[in-house]
């Protein structure tokens, strides 16, 4: 059952009581009470809260010195590290807008980004990343070494830049923007979605809440804080509750359990393949189970989680793997497992405390529950909107202010299932077929690593096609997979072309990109 409107409007009062008005504003108390105490962890040193606030408060004062004016957007390349952190909230706090980017971007999205959104000007994590200073070199940016913040490298000043005027509706410093992140872009030109204060805040103390977090967790930080579940979720929900937070800019198993073995680290939230990772290792390395005392959460998010891959960690680590569904227009959850009621199947649970759903059908009408239709979200978690694209914005929010994530789900007894997007649907004979189901028995597949299942349209039909990457060391034919498949599907959902790869295209959150996988078919069918 779904929660009535009240008792989620009082949900979200509830978390957003209290809150600061800033982001930046997280640390302050904990640097006034707390000092001393470690906020940011990483090889290279640590920063207690008390550092960790003087390091925003000298960044703000450079940011000036650079020419940064409030309203002006400044672009952060880089991964995971302190500068990083340092550079976002001071940034949000001077009210300039962070634009957070990944370094493992490609030149071309890279250039895009910086165009899009007129950069006042651009720092680059040098000192962490090879990626962020080959962007760097080639945008011919000055690298430094900064007493108290770290090497990074500073574009030139955009003269050009004009700062965005707050509205009379942007009064209020919680409404204002503090962080654009630009989607992946995997059909087209990138969307710069705009997150507020209060979208980020909300979001964070939420998480927080539902995982109980205190000044006693470490939090292990392997999701890129340049995208939304790493910013608000881990970076700001830590910081929030006075927790640990332990930086890795790229996620190795073996570094991982070393860290979670010695720091006696308490939570850490990946993606489906940082699991699949650690499973490799795990039977490399002939390992059964990997077992660390201190450790009371592991969960997921980013993409979708199988349940092969689920299963598999869960006999791993010998504890329940959670799991959580968002976009980054929402903050980015949407729904997350809860503690006190794991799951033995791959739902995403409740939805988030405060925010409301519906699930719609083709008619725009609310599906009846146990139904498919297509998840819209309303609550404080909804983004102010996309970056100068005023139709976009209006196309993905109603006039009631319901967001379309264009994903199906459907409900049951009060918790939600991701059923597929409503772009990838693929009509077969004249049944429906969703990728996710299809992906979910090819990756249950004990030599399979991953899948991606898309639509070609043949003598107007469309014909089911699955791309699989195999395990290392396995030998397993197309053939092989198509019988299995045949024994779990339906004949209209089996796939009428398996593809063997060594390698599938995934975004820098561990998602597999379905335009690139039209291309590869493309190509396919082009040579033969």
């Amino acid at each position: 059952m779904i929660a009535s409107a009240s008792t989620i409007e009082n949900q979200a009062a509830e978390i957003l009581a209290g809150l600061p008005a800033r982001v930046s504003d997280v640390v302050t108390p904990w640097a006034e009470s707390s000092p001393d105490k470690p906020a940011l962890v990483e090889a290279s040193g640590a920063w207690t809260y008390g550092q960790l606030a003087a390091a925003i408060a000298e960044t703000r004062t450079r940011l000036r010195k650079w020419g940064v004016r409030p309203g002006d957007r400044v672009m952060i390349v880089g991964e995971n590290c302190r500068e990083f952190v340092a550079i976002l909230l001071a940034t949000a706090g001077m009210d300039a807008w962070p634009v957070l980017v990944n370094a493992n971007l490609s030149a071309r999205e890279i250039d895009e980004i910086r165009a899009h959104c007129g950069a006042r000007r651009v720092f680059y994590t040098t000192g962490i990343s090879p990626h962020a200073a080959e962007h760097a070199s080639r945008h011919g940016a000055t690298v430094e070494s900064i007493e108290g913040l770290g090497t990074i490298g500073i574009g030139g000043l955009n003269e050009s830049a004009e700062p965005e005027a707050a509205s009379e509706a942007e009064t209020k410093i919680t409404d204002r923007v503090a962080a654009l992140i630009y989607t992946s872009g995997t059909t087209g030109l990138p969307k710069g979605v705009m997150l507020s204060h209060r979208n980020l805040l909300f979001l964070a103390a939420g998480s927080a809440k539902i995982r109980m977090l205190t000044p006693d967790d470490r939090f292990y930080c392997v999701l890129p804080i340049s995208h939304a579940v790493g910013l608000s979720v881990v970076l700001l929900g830590s910081l929030l509750s006075g927790a640990t937070l332990y930086l890795s800019a790229r996620f190795d198993p073996m570094n991982a359990r070393l860290t979670l073995e010695r720091e006696r680290l308490t939570v850490i939230l990946g993606t489906p393949a940082t699991y699949n990772q650690f499973l490799q290792y795990a039977k490399f390395r002939g390992v059964q189970s990997l077992k660390f005392p201190a450790l009371r959460i592991i969960a997921s998010s980013g993409a979708q989680l199988h349940a092969s891959t689920k299963s598999a960690t869960e006999s791993l680590f010998g504890m329940s793997l959670h799991n959580g569904y968002g976009v980054t227009e929402c903050s980015p959850t949407i729904a997350q497992t809860r503690l006190e009621s794991p799951r033995s199947d791959t739902s995403i649970g409740p939805p988030f405390p405060g925010v409301e759903i519906r699930l719609a059908g083709s008619d725009g009408k609310t599906v009846p529950e146990g139904e498919a239709g297509e998840l819209r979200v309303r609550g404080p978690n909804v983004m102010k909107g996309y970056y100068r694209a005023p139709e976009e914005t209006a196309a993905a929010i109603d006039d009631e202010g319901w967001f379309n994530t264009r994903d199906l789900a459907r409900m049951e007894d009060g918790n939600l299932f991701i059923v597929g997007r409503t772009k990838d649907l693929i009509v077969h004979r004249g049944f429906n077929v969703y990728p996710a189901e299809v992906e979910a028995v090819l990756n249950g597949h004990p030599a399979v690593a991953q899948s991606g299942v898309i639509g070609r349209s043949a003598d107007g039909d469309e014909e089911v096609v699955a791309f699989v990457q195999l395990l290392p060391n396995t030998v397993l034919t197309a053939a092989d997979l198509a019988e299995y498949a045949a024994h779990q599907l339906a004949p209209y959902k089996r796939p009428s072309q398996i593809l063997l790869v060594p390698n599938m295209p995934l975004t820098p959150t561990g998602k597999v990109v379905k335009a690139e996988l039209t291309k590869m078919l493309e190509s396919s069918l082009q040579s033969r």
